[in-house]
């Protein structure tokens, strides 16, 4: 925000800060409802193509890893030049992404459609590039709030977009059903507009960030920046690896189709109460102590689930355990970095720790499948997930949470 926007009433910044949340949030709620659904794909793909679960997992799996390697880059991007270019293009290569899926031919052009482009056009429409532009919409106080409320519509897409494309499927076919949602995404180049602006470099924004070179020098020097990158490696795998094989899991344990997008619709409609108390939380607790608390309850959720009898109640009942702990780790990290590092490279530093997030969310949706194709069952992915939880809860707690101290501004 400029000086000039500063010295202006809150009457007239307001209203823009408010379009950027809501329509931020809307592209993540499209964004991330789509990609979560994917999973339901997995059984109708396996047995039109002919391919294993585990082929299409890596398809999947290279998605999640690339929307990670790459996510730095388009941080910068974002961070150097604005939101709104970096949106328009992933979103364009997002919808080429589902248009080519519907005609690839093999395993290895899934990988290429939607794995390759899907991937990289995540990049641009992710949490990182939008809570770049969300936070610097507002002032330092409001920063938790926004995010939490941008990080909300990222969670009711999920419990959007599940229900809406198991009807697809089950009226038109996966084919056709790719084509709906690919109609759908041509949305996020429009919202892109007003997601625009490039970063300006004021004198009080100099003080709190200095140049990219240094910002990533000094966070590669705090030990909590790596313990915040393992745990976000273990809430990438978690999700992933419950987005994609959640519904083949209980399908193959005698649920209907219907029943297993149920429970992962449930998964969404819960994460809406769950980012709100995550973030209410994070606004006035330790985030990493809020973060523990979360991978501890995933791993309690998971030992519950797995030991008990598989039915609808207790697929509902996980989904509904699960909901509440799912994204919830979103806006607590990112606001956790913002308050140690500050916001003038907010969606590059987030960037790699999101980075870190897919990397898990490659190991998620690929040795999910992996793991079933060799042995018949899930259960040795559900124990891992498990200790993983138990990992993420520890690391959190030795982090060094308070602002970093500066003997002397840095250059913007």
């Amino acid at each position: 925000m400029s000086t000039a926007a500063v010295r202006e009433s809150p009457a007239r910044i307001l209203p823009r800060a408010y379009l950027i949340i809501v329509l931020g949030g809307l592209l993540l709620t499209i964004t991330y409802g789509i990609r979560q659904s994917f999973g339901l794909f997995l059984k109708p793909m396996s047995q039109d193509l002919g391919i294993g679960f585990q082929t299409i997992g890596l398809a999947l799996a290279i998605q999640s890893l690339l929307s990670g390697l790459v996510q730095p880059l388009t941080g910068m991007i974002a961070d150097r030049y604005g939101s709104g270019h970096v949106i328009a293009v992933g979103g364009l290569l997002y919808l080429a992404g589902l248009l080519l899926t519907t005609v690839a031919p093999s395993g290895f052009a899934l990988q290429l459609t939607l794995g390759v482009l899907v991937g990289v056009g995540l990049t641009g429409t992710t949490f990182a590039v939008v809570f770049g532009a969300a936070s610097r919409a507002v002032p330092p106080e409001k920063r938790a709030v926004a995010l939490t409320i941008v990080s909300t519509f990222g969670s009711a897409g999920l419990f959007v977009f599940v229900p809406l494309t198991q009807a697809l499927l089950d009226s038109f076919g996966w084919t056709q059903s790719l084509l709906w949602l690919a109609a759908i995404t041509a949305l996020i180049p429009l919202i892109a507009i007003v997601l625009r602006g490039k970063p300006e470099k004021t004198a009080a924004r100099a003080s709190e960030a200095g140049s990219l070179r240094l910002a990533l020098g000094e966070a590669r020097r705090h030990p909590g920046y790596l313990l915040l990158n393992i745990g976000f490696f273990v809430c990438g795998f978690h999700v992933t690896f419950m987005a994609v094989h959640l519904p083949a899991y209980l399908t193959e344990g005698g649920l209907s189709p219907m029943a297993a997008a149920s429970a992962l619709a449930t998964v969404g409609l819960f994460n809406i109460l769950g980012s709100l108390l995550c973030g209410w939380a994070g606004a006035r607790y330790r985030k990493k102590y809020v973060l523990s608390l979360l991978y501890f309850a995933r791993a309690a959720a998971i030992t519950a689930f797995i030991a008990a009898p598989l039915s609808e109640l207790t697929a509902h009942l996980f989904a509904a355990a699960i909901g509440v702990l799912w994204l919830g780790t979103v806006p607590v990290t990112s606001s956790l970095v913002a308050q140690i590092f500050g916001v003038r490279y907010l969606a590059t530093l987030f960037g790699f720790v999101f980075m870190s997030h897919q990397v898990g969310a490659f190991m998620g949706a690929w040795f999910g499948g992996y793991i079933f194709d060799s042995t018949g069952s899930y259960a040795i992915v559900w124990y891992v997930a498990i200790a993983l939880g138990l990992l993420a809860g520890l690391v959190h707690l030795p982090i060094l949470d308070r602002p970093l101290l500066r003997t002397h501004p840095l250059p913007a």
